[in-house]
């Protein structure tokens, strides 16, 4: 056998249950619902070992059973921000995967708290020498503990819905470094206003990273193109490189090229 994916898949040796659990978990954040079939040809265990899993995860209400599966409680399945995090999670995690390109030991990045920013922080993982900054509640809870990442998290009051702060103690302590790169997703993006959001703590907290760092990038896949925001975030001259999963509307494309800003479509 050949070494699993990031998420247990057969490419390897077979991970320890408690390992197999954790990756269980982050396969059913995804996915939201997954056939005992699909799971067990996914971990390559029988399907009594998946059977097994879900009775011990069920126990502690982490998961519920379904007729031949397994979903995320219904509860949390309708918390805003999970529902973000399924919703283009595949063009998503392309998107982060491409920009992890940029990133080497010995960065500081700071990450908002979009859904996008967390696949990204999934896909540094095994990155060393790395300083990750962010307002984001689920960023953190991905990146802590790992080996070689250094770790530090805005405070202030947490919204709810975005699992993240954006008062002004979440600004003041982001204000303090000077990261080499930050990176924000975006909620549209206008080929005459730029780049938008929905929500005016959000919005107020990304513009204030914008003179801070030394380049900004933004991620959004290729929805964000066709979404009205009404709140302004950036221009194109604030942003060094978009990272999306499709190329751009014209308008957009010839108002990069006006102003400098590169684009980079995920491969």
């Amino acid at each position: 056998m050949s070494d699993t994916d990031s998420l247990g898949g057969k490419t390897g040796t077979r991970p320890t249950q408690a390992a197999r659990l954790n990756l269980f978990m982050k396969l059913l954040e995804e996915r939201g619902h997954c056939s005992i079939t699909e799971l067990a040809a996914h971990f390559d265990v029988s399907e009594e070992t998946i059977r097994r899993d879900i009775r011990q995860l069920e126990g502690s209400g982490r998961v519920q059973k379904t007729h031949g599966g397994v979903s995320i409680p219904s509860n949390q399945l309708e918390a805003p921000y999970r529902i973000r995090l399924r919703e283009q999670s595949e063009a998503k995690q392309r998107i982060a995967q491409h920009a992890a390109r940029m990133v080497h030991e010995g960065m500081t990045l700071l990450l908002d708290s979009g859904t996008t920013c967390f696949w990204l922080a999934r896909a540094l993982a095994g990155l060393r020498d790395l300083t990750i900054i962010t307002n984001s509640v689920e960023i953190a809870h991905e990146v802590v503990g790992r080996p070689g990442q250094r770790l530090f998290l805005a405070g202030g009051p947490i919204k709810p819905d975005y699992h993240a702060a954006f008062g002004p103690e979440a600004i003041a302590f982001c204000l303090r470094f000077v990261p080499d790169i930050t990176v924000m997703s975006m909620g549209a993006i206008d080929g005459v206003r730029g780049f938008l959001d929905f929500d005016a703590d959000e919005a107020m907290f990304k513009r204030s990273l914008l003179d801070q760092s030394r380049r900004v990038v933004v991620l959004a896949d290729s929805t964000k193109f066709t979404k009205a925001g009404f709140i302004q975030v950036a221009g194109f001259a604030d942003v060094r490189t978009l990272y999306t999963d499709a190329p751009p509307p014209e308008t957009v494309a010839t108002a990069a090229q006006a102003h400098g800003m590169g684009i980079e479509v995920a491969d």
